[in-house]
């Protein structure tokens, strides 16, 4: 679904990202885990075409995204939920998911969307700023899913958010894929919630890819060492 290769990017003349090699195949979700500083939103924001890629390139079903826009990448089926989740806190739930919607051409928010968030149909007239961190987390899931996409990327998506939200999210994520049949990328130093959520485990370190391991081979104990500070 998604291929990554030779993946290079920088800052200046800082490289940060150093050949990474990854396939992502369809309807299944990638942890790619370490600590901060370690790649992890960079990779994301590479991906997205936020910040530019040095060498290297991204296929999606065998369609090079690396040229295009963000915009674009969008329009193919690429779909982002930042760090911090950066939703639109004076607008509407109802109105955050609609911006979502420009992509996929659609005129109403889909009601399979809050099926899966049945708090954002409860509040949907309400501010995105007056919600709580893990609706706002989900809200921001349902903005990118509107877009339709193929490949789902999710920097971070438990932080800040209390363990009981967690456990839901990584339920949740797994019934999108299922129903969506969509691939899901998901960045994250909570290993708990990988493990919960993921097929595939990967840790990047000082810009390159280290473990690469399926969710039944893992030594959460190795993948810790990684993890602490």
């Amino acid at each position: 679904m998604l291929s990554i290769s030779d993946f290079h990017v920088a800052y200046g003349q800082s490289e940060v990202l150093h050949g990474l090699n990854i396939d992502v195949a369809p309807s299944e979700i990638v942890a790619i885990m370490g600590r901060n500083g370690m790649g992890k939103t960079t990779l994301m924001k590479a991906l997205m075409g936020i910040i530019p890629t040095k060498h290297g390139a991204v296929a999606m079903q065998g369609t090079e995204l690396t040229t295009l826009q963000s915009y674009q990448r969008v329009a193919k089926g690429l779909a982002y939920v930042p760090q911090g989740r950066m939703i639109f806190s004076a607008m509407t739930v109802k109105e955050n998911i609609e911006t979502g919607l420009v992509a996929s051409g659609e005129k109403t928010v889909p009601g399979d969307i809050y099926q899966l968030f049945p708090v954002l149909l409860e509040m949907k007239g309400r501010r995105g700023g007056n919600l709580s961190g893990g609706q706002q987390q989900q809200l921001a899931i349902a903005r990118a899913l509107a877009t339709r996409p193929k490949v789902l990327l999710l920097d971070e998506p438990t932080e800040g958010i209390q363990p009981s939200i967690i456990k839901d999210m990584a339920r949740t994520l797994k019934q999108i894929r299922d129903s969506r049949g969509l691939s899901i990328i998901v960045s994250e130093q909570v290993l708990s919630f990988a493990l919960d959520v993921a097929d595939r485990v990967l840790v990047i370190e000082n810009g390159e890819i280290v473990r690469d391991e399926p969710r039944a081979g893992i030594d959460a104990a190795q993948i810790s060492k990684y993890l602490s500070v």
